[in-house]
């Protein structure tokens, strides 16, 4: 694809902008500028800031929540927390969408291999919180290998499906098929079932998106099936998460039941417009009101609209990117976009069906909204992947007639 700007045009964009920022420029965040999604770009930074309100919301709750006689917290403390991995994250976002896609694409696969190896030693090295390992400390801080693992993980099995437009009969079905299934089982070590859904339902989206025949699709959803079959018969958690939704009849299952239901009352409490910002009643007896339940908290105080609008906006990128790709030629870039936006999509879906009380919970967070460091961090990575895979030159046309890109098309 040609970068440069032609000449013809060079004049009247240097009247239109900045040397900065206007088309003529050749500085790295002019060219950006120009080059990315700026649609994108707001609805992330938009999804952000809704995310800095929801914790603000939240933050009392939860403060008072895991306050004790030796150590209480102030009632906004989570949002300032929060307000400072925001300050980290949108940083991180832009730089990473101005990678050359040839740069983005090696950093990821050596990403994908360093966390990868990070998964492999949770179950021996990860810090347990609430009954699971999932996460490694580094100092006085720690990180769950799993967010990070999972952008970088799309664009890795994009890269390996897009040889099949070259070579059709390379093995790459079964190549990211073994790596998914060995993710997958790293992540029931530890336990975290719902990690493994989302890596399993990006991996088959990419295999169909890559173009492969339906009945491998058929095979592929027939396996998907008796994976959950067997998921329940042979992997205890499942079948418990599964058995406390649907049968809640223990005490730890009535526990869990308490929490999708609270949830679910949270979430319908305020209405249609809510009951105002911190006015929320409901969302002091919910547990995790800042991270898996902030979607009820929004619902609470913002009311069902706000939700509404929220969903909407995911449903917005998920839009925005698949439009984009329409008429993409590079079947690396159309792969690893697609499969960002699925993950995005998919986590959000999760979450959201968590908190109207559809799906049993997860601990899966709302991308960009939820409290915490390394989904804030990953998802940065991630948006900011796919904000490089999707950059255009504003200068190309495509060529009606030849369906080539040029800029005099």
């Amino acid at each position: 694809m040609n970068d440069t700007m032609p000449q013809e045009a060079e004049p009247e964009a240097r009247r239109r902008g900045s040397p900065q920022l206007g088309r003529a420029s050749k500085t790295r965040a002019g060219m950006w500028f120009w080059e990315v999604d700026r649609v994108l770009l707001t609805l992330a930074l938009l999804l952000i800031a809704i995310g800095l309100v929801a914790v603000a919301a939240a933050s009392p709750a939860t403060a008072r929540r895991y306050s004790d006689a030796s150590h209480v917290m102030a009632p906004m403390y989570y949002f300032w927390r929060q307000l400072v991995w925001v300050c980290i994250c949108v940083p991180v976002l832009v730089t990473v969408s101005m990678l050359p896609v040839t740069l983005a694409r090696r950093l990821a696969l050596i990403g994908a291999a360093i966390f990868l190896a990070c998964l492999a030693l949770v179950p021996i090295i990860g810090h347990e919180v609430n009954g699971a390992k999932r996460w490694i400390g580094v100092g006085i801080s720690e990180f769950q290998p799993s967010e990070f693992l999972k952008p970088l993980f799309i664009v890795a099995t994009a890269w390996m499906l897009s040889f099949r437009a070259k070579d059709p009969q390379l093995p790459v079905l079964f190549v990211t098929g073994g790596l998914t299934a060995l993710i997958g089982v790293l992540l029931m070590l530890q336990p975290d079932f719902g990690q493994t859904i989302v890596f399993a339902s990006v991996w088959i989206i990419l295999l169909m998106i890559s173009g492969i025949s339906p009945a491998a699709i058929a095979g592929l959803f027939g396996t998907a099936v008796a994976g959950v079959i067997a998921a329940y018969l042979f992997y205890g958690t499942a079948r418990t998460r599964i058995d406390n939704f649907l049968f809640p009849t223990k005490d730890a299952a009535l526990a869990e039941r308490y929490q999708v239901e609270m949830a679910h009352d949270t979430l319908t409490a305020g209405g249609l417009l809510g009951r105002g910002p911190g006015n929320g009643i409901m969302k002091f007896k919910l547990p995790e009101g800042h991270t898996d339940y902030i979607f009820s908290v929004i619902g609470e105080e913002f009311g069902l609209i706000a939700c509404i609008v929220i969903a909407l906006l995911y449903l917005a990128i998920v839009i925005r990117v698949l439009m984009k790709l329409l008429d993409e030629e590079d079947a690396f870039r159309l792969l690893a976009a697609a499969g960002l936006a699925a993950q995005f999509g998919v986590q959000s879906l999760i979450n959201m069906a968590v908190n109207t009380g559809i799906a049993p919970s997860k601990g899966m967070t709302l991308p960009f909204i939820s409290y915490g460091g390394s989904s804030m961090i990953a998802l940065a990575i991630g948006y900011g992947l796919l904000l490089a895979f999707t950059r255009r030159n504003p200068y190309l046309k495509r060529s009606p007639y030849t369906g080539r890109w040029s800029t005099n098309a």
